[in-house]
C-alpha cells in the first residue's frame, strides 16, 4: 500500500510542478527534487532491512564482511548517481548528469577491483 502513497505524492508534484514551470521554472525544480529526497527517505527504512538480511547471509556463508560492504558502497553510488543525473536532466542540464554516471561507472570499477582480484586468486588456486 505504501507505493500507492508515493506514486500519489510523485503525481501530486508533477502536476504542480507542471503547473507552475511556465511562471517560476526555478520553483518547479525546487518542487521536483524536494519530491525525490522526501520519497528517497519514505524508503530509506526498507534498505536498512535488506542490509540486515544481507549480513546475516554473509556471515552463514562465511563470507568476508569487507565484501559485503563494497558491494554494498557500489550499489549505493549507483543509486545516488542515477538520482543526481536524473536531477540534472529534470533541469535541463543532461550533459551535467551524464558526467555524473560517468564519475559513478569510474568509482564502481575502482571498488570493484579487490573483489575481481580476490576472484581471480581463488580460481587460480583451483588450477593447479
Amino acid at each position: 500500500m505504501e507505493i500507492m502513497q508515493l506514486v500519489g505524492l510523485g503525481l501530486v508534484a508533477a502536476v504542480l510542478a507542471v503547473t507552475i514551470r511556465h511562471n517560476k521554472p526555478e520553483l518547479a525544480m525546487l518542487l521536483s527534487v524536494a519530491t525525490g529526497i522526501m520519497i528517497f527517505l519514505a524508503v530509506l527504512g526498507k534498505i536498512g532491512a535488506v542490509i540486515d538480511v544481507l549480513k546475516e547471509l554473509s556471515e552463514r556463508a562465511s563470507l568476508n564482511m569487507v565484501y559485503l560492504g563494497t558491494l554494498l558502497k557500489i550499489v549505493g553510488i549507483a543509486y545516488i548517481a542515477d538520482f543526481g543525473a536524473q536531477i540534472c536532466r529534470d533541469a535541463g542540464e543532461g550533459a551535467i548528469g551524464a558526467k555524473i554516471e560517468f564519475a559513478a561507472k569510474i568509482l564502481v570499477l575502482v571498488l570493484a577491483v579487490p573483489i575481481v582480484a580476490a576472484v581471480l586468486q581463488s580460481l587460480l588456486k583451483l588450477v593447479p
